[in-house]
């Protein structure tokens, strides 16, 4: 039997002691410094929510799927790659090579796929196989796997737990990471993937077409134009809609981490509060048991070799 790799890739995050902060934003910046104002605004923010923990639950997202592979049989060995911080993909895929793995799987935990914002995925992979020489593994990248169903359950269920703890008539806002519209308008193809993901989910939850909105969250700190609408300006119209609550359900972040623990849980929180609502989001996929089999199906269905 072919001994199968799956390496889980994201973006990474600063160590715990913040230490190479200041480099992380660089290489999050494609090589450009951050200004002085934003790494300590951005130390702010980490220090706020105590670290972020999305390395350590990537880690455990590897750990359940390879023990669900196993228990089925499969002879695989799942571990992580980040591409801004360490444990690097290099590092990652040479783990593979060690542990005998003969083809990989590369799947980034994002559902939606856009080849401007996310290639460099695919070429931190491949220059971590040409860096492995003979030792390198088969390596493929998986497409985007935001129809797939068992990962439109789990967000759906998510919802629907989130709901139970509110007024029976509270808007779910589906969120989706802001881009800076020029880019948006480069890449069509994965702002109707958001959207669709956004349909199908409401669809699976139950939600009629008058209880959810799509919007962004999460806008960054370059000059121009961001996409809208966003959280914050929507609030205001739900509360003036006579609407007293709000369940915010992010449908690309798949894991705690700055952008849910700050952004969601305290920005948006303050927002929604200050115009007179009551707050709550959905609980993370992490390593929700429906969600592991998500990935469990993705890593089946790329063909390697």
């Amino acid at each position: 039997m072919t001994r199968l790799g799956i390496l889980l890739m994201t973006y990474g995050s600063p160590g715990d002691d913040l230490h190479d902060l200041a480099d992380y934003l660089a290489a999050v910046r494609g090589g450009r410094p951050a200004p002085d104002e934003l790494v300590t605004e951005f130390r702010r923010r980490y220090e706020v929510i105590g670290g972020s923990p999305l390395i350590p639950i990537t880690r455990a997202q590897a750990a359940a799927v390879e023990a669900m592979l196993r228990s089925r049989g499969e002879d695989a060995t799942v571990t992580v790659g980040m591409r801004f911080s360490e444990p690097s993909v290099a590092a990652g895929l040479a783990a593979l090579a060690d542990a005998g793995a003969e083809e990989v799987v590369g799947i980034v935990m994002s559902p939606q796929y856009s080849a401007m914002l996310m290639s460099g995925y695919q070429r931190a992979l491949d220059a971590a196989a040409e860096a492995l020489g003979d030792r390198a593994p088969s390596v493929r990248l998986a497409p985007a796997w935001y129809r797939n169903p068992h990962f439109v359950a789990a967000v759906a269920g998510r919802i629907r737990e989130g709901l139970a703890r509110l007024p029976d008539d509270a808007p779910v806002l589906l969120t989706a990471h802001s881009l800076p519209r020029r880019v948006a308008d480069a890449e069509p193809d994965y702002l109707d993937q958001l959207r669709t993901t956004a349909e199908l989910v409401a669809a699976a939850a139950g939600l009629g077409d008058e209880r959810w909105h799509f919007c962004w969250q999460s806008a960054g700190h370059e000059p121009g134009e961001w996409m809208k609408p966003d959280f914050a300006d929507l609030v205001p119209e739900l509360r003036a809609a006579g609407h007293t609550a709000v369940l915010v359900a992010p449908i690309q972040f798949l894991a705690d981490h700055l952008e849910i623990l700050y952004d969601v849980d305290i920005g948006a929180r303050e927002q929604a509060e200050a115009v007179g609502m009551r707050f709550a989001r959905i609980e993370s996929l992490n390593v929700m048991p429906e969600f592991i089999e998500a990935l469990v199906d993705v890593s089946a269905a790329v063909p390697v070799g």
